[in-house]
């Protein structure tokens, strides 16, 4: 396990931007995960220490940290902090929601092309 102690070095999230701040960080931690910059088994900050590093409240690291998790971008593991996963364990995370997507929308009686097109829409939101 590596732990990144300069993290974030010099980025911050832009308070001038529509996108809000819990979106702007949890959209960066996926680019440095997605990239290697983060590798599997990356120790992020603590919550606190994050925040005050960005000058921001906790409640904004911790609702990015809770979305990452959801995500499967992200592991909490209590005591021993929040690690970045690796893209396998991502993707095992992802198709249990796509299952769970596939259900809900085959329970609703939507169509596959019907839920494909949510799914875009829903994709491209952001």
């Amino acid at each position: 396990m590596s732990s990144v102690e300069d993290f974030p070095g010099a980025w911050k999230p832009n308070l001038a931007s529509t996108v809000p701040l819990f979106e702007q960080l949890r959209l960066h931690l996926i680019k440095l995960a997605d990239s290697g910059a983060l590798p599997p088994g990356t120790r992020l900050p603590a919550v606190r220490a994050l925040a005050e590093r960005l000058d921001v409240a906790p409640h904004t690291v911790a609702r990015a940290y809770k979305e990452l998790e959801a995500a499967g971008v992200v592991a909490t593991r209590g005591r021993k902090g929040t690690l970045v996963r690796a893209r396998d364990e991502r993707s095992d995370a992802l198709a249990v929601a796509a299952g769970l997507y596939a259900a809900a929308a085959r329970a609703q009686g939507v169509s596959f092309a019907e839920a494909v097109q949510l799914l875009a829409a829903a994709y491209d939101a952001e």
